[in-house]
Parts: structure tokens; sequence; C-alpha cells
């Protein structure tokens, strides 16, 4: 995906209805095999969770993950405005090596990281939304939240260096309360 995007890079502008309609095109490729093994791989995921949190844990990659894909496919909202290209430099580097560390650790029956790609790009530059939803919880009780114009969130700070994770890419600032 990240070559199809980079061909799009033209004058250094990448407008949000240009990245919707890659994503949507890239999104054409996920099958309902693709959601269910996917599902299947977050439950398993869930049992490393803590037991308190596996049924949010679960319920919120399921609502924020897994049902997106459903989501960008049915978005006809006419976005306006300009992808910073930095930060999609950044996000595509990111998922790039993610990817090469996933295929190293097992290998993958579905489209798991292709919807993982899909829904954190179409998350943070399209919706300009965190990619953990509002109301995400988190061990230690902490939530992401939204007031008045920011997102927070309670682990980016600790996650952000973190190779496997998509923070440092995501809208969302660290929760200094926390």
């Amino acid at each position: 995906m990240a070559e199809t995007i980079n061909k799009l890079n033209h004058n250094n502008k990448i407008s949000k209805k240009v990245l919707l309609k890659v994503l949507k095109n890239e999104s054409d490729d996920i099958h309902i095999s693709d959601i269910m093994t996917s599902y299947a791989q977050l439950v398993e995921d869930g049992k490393y969770v803590q037991s308190n949190y596996q049924k949010e844990y679960l319920d919120a990659y399921i609502k924020g993950f897994l049902m997106r894909v459903k989501e960008i496919r049915e978005d006809k909202t006419e976005y306006k405005g300009f992808i910073d290209e930095r930060k999609l430099e950044v996000a595509l580097n990111t998922l790039k090596e993610q990817e090469k560390m996933i295929e190293k650790e097992r290998s993958l029956k579905s489209n798991f990281f292709k919807i993982y790609e899909i829904v954190s790009l179409y998350t943070t530059f399209v919706l300009e939304e965190p990619i953990h939803p509002v109301g995400t919880l988190f061990p230690g009780g902490f939530r992401v939240k939204f007031e008045g114009k920011t997102y927070y969130c309670p682990v980016k700070e600790k996650q952000k260096d973190n190779p496997g994770a998509v923070c440092c890419y995501c809208i969302a600032e660290q929760d200094e309360k926390v």
C-alpha cells in the first residue's frame, strides 16, 4: 500500500479524499474470512491481557479495528484538506517495519496486517482521530479521552518508541494526569 500512496505524492500534497479512495480500494481485498480469522487472532491475543480487561479489550478492538473496515467502505463523506506529509511518511515507514517484524514472528493466514494498516491510516489521516477509540480502556483503569479539541491517551509516552505500536503517528497526546 505504501507504494500506491507514494505514487500519489505530487507537489507534497495528498488530499484526504484521495487517501480515502486508496484505502477503500485496499479494503476491497478484505473478505469476511479475513475478518473472522482476525477476530480469532484478537481473541487469542486477548488471552494475554489481564482477565478483568479482556472483555473491554476485545470489544474495543472489534469496534475500533474490525468494524472500521465496513465504515471505510461505506464512508461517503467529502473530506476537505490535505494530509501532513511528514506524519504520513513516519506512518508508512512504521507500518513497513512492523510488517517485517510480523512476517518474522508468525505467518498470518488472513489480511490481519492489511486491516491494521488501513484502519490506522484512516483514523489518523482521514478522520483525524486517535487509533484507539475514545473510551478504550487500558490497564490501570485509564481510558483514551477527548477534552476540548484534544484527544488524550494514557499510554502514548510509554509506547511512542515501541516499534510494534502506532503511537508515534497517532494524533492523541499523552494524558498528563496519568
